[in-house]
């Protein structure tokens, strides 16, 4: 921050005034945000246990009357298995299992009577997405050789294998020339539309399984999904668009840009790196993606990130509170699998760290993370699941060159697998998904009118 402006004159005059100031300064700083020393481990430790403690306080699923594997409202399923996700990594990054009993009994809670995560009260906002973030943190569960379930339950390798094949059957080839829809069933809004954040999911799910397996099945998928999301236009030029209706067969891309976006592709173009031994094609895929992600650090505030769709309006809704946290996620991931990428992903995450660990200064606490980091010290007033997360995620990620890199099926894995996991059911997209309540329907007009009238879209919409 720039000193006061205080004339020539006037700090020749009063320098006791200027002194005290300074002091008052120093000492607001040093007791907004919490306390984060970028360098030193035990200083990470304790600034990402507390924000981890401050995010757990939103979770009632190990209340006694509560669902595990579940948030309570604004908070849709999704995104209860994206903060399994972090805490997986809290756990990675610091070896702290306090919560680990915890995650076990949400993510097995919510498996669904076909262990594929298609769990039955959820099916009215079931997406692509929804489904894969739970895959995605089995995944991490079973590269991060957590540990096993019991063994009469469905094991972390076999649940995201069953996401897999699941979702490998939905690809529409109808409309589009290919793809995952943004909705599973028929009746739910946004079934008509085709959207990034689903096939990226899907695209990350197979290039991490074909890393982890060996299995080319998977790669072969990671290829084509890729493809396909060039084709249809959602990738140009390595940015990263929201999607488009299959009712105009994909001609109305929405050209909204949103963080995780950009971040899952990198994940899964890191892992389709290390699995081609280095090929240059994934390389400069890697390569022009991170590049690009440029666009998500603050021009004012060099190399703090921001979700540049939202922030600066003041338009973020709760599911966009979190998305910095996936980018921050699997840009570290990334230099566990790509490790070239290391030093130019940590000169992104370091000041980010710093600049969100000074935002986590709100609530009574004075610990409560925010969403604008950009502002610094000045709490933006914001509090949340997202804030917490995506503090955690940033300044965990601190830690990444501390651990080890993920498993393999044949180097260290201890998750079990089951290449068939989720393929003998049968799918109906026009199943009777249970009673949609009024509320359901006015919300659903609402973002059908929102739909429609964007051009360029805020996409409100985007993994409710």
């Amino acid at each position: 921050m720039a000193p006061l402006p205080f004339s020539n004159h006037q700090r020749m005059s009063l320098p006791w005034l200027s002194s005290v100031i300074w002091i008052l300064f120093s000492i607001s700083q040093l007791c907004a945000g919490l306390q984060l020393d970028l360098d030193d481990p035990d200083s990470i430790k304790a600034a990402t246990r507390q924000i981890t403690y401050d995010m757990m306080k939103y979770y009632d699923g190990n209340v006694t009357g509560r669902v595990p594997g579940n948030l309570p409202d604004p908070y849709y399923w999704w995104q209860c298995g994206a903060m399994f996700g972090s805490l997986l990594d809290y756990y990675y990054y610091t070896g702290d299992d306090q919560y680990n009993d915890l995650i076990t009994q949400g993510m097995l809670h919510q498996v669904g009577p076909n262990d594929d995560y298609m769990t039955p009260n959820q099916t009215k906002t079931t997406g692509n997405d929804d489904q894969g973030f739970w895959a995605l943190s089995a995944l991490s569960a079973a590269e991060q050789a957590f540990p096993n379930p019991p063994e009469d339950r469905p094991q972390w390798l076999a649940l995201a294998q069953a996401v897999f094949n699941t979702q490998a059957l939905r690809w529409d080839t109808q409309f589009c020339g290919g793809g995952l829809r943004w909705q599973v069933f028929t009746l739910n809004v946004g079934y008509d539309y085709k959207n990034t954040i689903s096939n990226g999911v899907f695209f990350n799910i197979a290039a991490r399984l074909a890393k982890y397996t060996g299995n080319q099945t998977y790669a072969d998928w990671a290829e084509r999904v890729y493809d396909w999301t060039v084709d249809v236009g959602f990738i140009q030029d390595f940015h990263f668009f929201d999607g488009a209706h299959t009712t105009l067969n994909c001609n109305d891309t929405n050209r909204v840009q949103w963080t995780y976006n950009a971040g899952v592709y990198m994940l899964g173009a890191a892992n389709m790196y290390n699995f081609t031994d280095g090929s240059e094609k994934w390389k400069a895929r890697l390569d022009g993606i991170f590049n690009q992600t440029s666009m998500f650090y603050s021009p004012n505030v060099p190399n703090v990130m921001f979700e540049q769709a939202c922030e600066p309006y003041g338009t973020c809704d709760t599911d966009n509170f979190s998305f910095k946290a996936y980018l921050a996620r699997w840009m570290a991931a990334t230099t566990k699998v790509a490790p070239y990428m290391y030093d130019q992903v940590m000169e992104k995450i370091r000041p980010s760290a710093a600049a969100a660990a000074l935002q986590c200064s709100g609530g009574e606490s004075g610990t409560l993370c925010g969403m604008k980091w950009t502002d610094g010290a000045k709490w933006d007033g914001t509090t949340g699941v997202g804030q917490q997360m995506s503090a955690l995620e940033i300044m965990q990620s601190l830690l990444v060159s501390r651990v080890a890199a993920p498993v393999t099926q044949d180097a260290g894995g201890i998750s079990k697998g089951d290449p068939s996991a989720g393929s003998s059911g049968t799918f109906d997209p026009t199943a009777p998904q249970g009673t949609i309540q009024q509320k359901d329907r006015v919300g659903a007009g609402i973002l059908t009118t929102l739909i429609l009238v964007s051009g360029i879209g805020s996409a409100w919409w985007m993994i409710s």
